[in-house]
């Protein structure tokens, strides 16, 4: 599988052949892509600095498992709902440059509200 339009004719047949479209209502597609974060987010429960460097280090196959599982139900609830992945992400890209200006975001974590106006 090359890219992401692979992935999802993957995905899309690996579902067909079981029948679990029928299952596959956007409510509980976007459950599951938030139980799959959920697990990403496990991997890293109670573990920081050079630990959690350890610890993902030592459990990158997991965490690859995980982040992929995650992009599976991103894939399937974007071709469902007929969103283009692809022009969703360069208009969100061209939406955070504006929100986020170099010369105020620089080395900041700050959210774009708090810039001074």
């Amino acid at each position: 599988m090359s890219d992401f339009k692979d992935c999802t004719r993957e995905l899309l047949a690996f579902r067909a052949e079981r029948d679990w479209e029928q299952f596959h209502n956007p409510k509980d597609q976007i459950l599951s892509l938030v139980l799959e974060a959920a697990e990403v987010m496990e991997l890293t429960q109670w573990k920081n600095g050079a630990a959690l460097d350890e610890h993902l280090a030592t459990n990158k196959q997991s965490l690859a498992d995980e982040l992929a599982d995650v992009v599976g139900w991103v894939l399937l609830i974007a071709h469902d709902q007929g969103i283009d992945l692809s022009q969703a992400m360069q208009s969100k890209l061209t939406k955070i440059v504006l929100k986020y200006p170099v010369d105020k975001s620089r080395r900041r974590a700050d959210k774009y509200t708090q810039y001074e106006k």
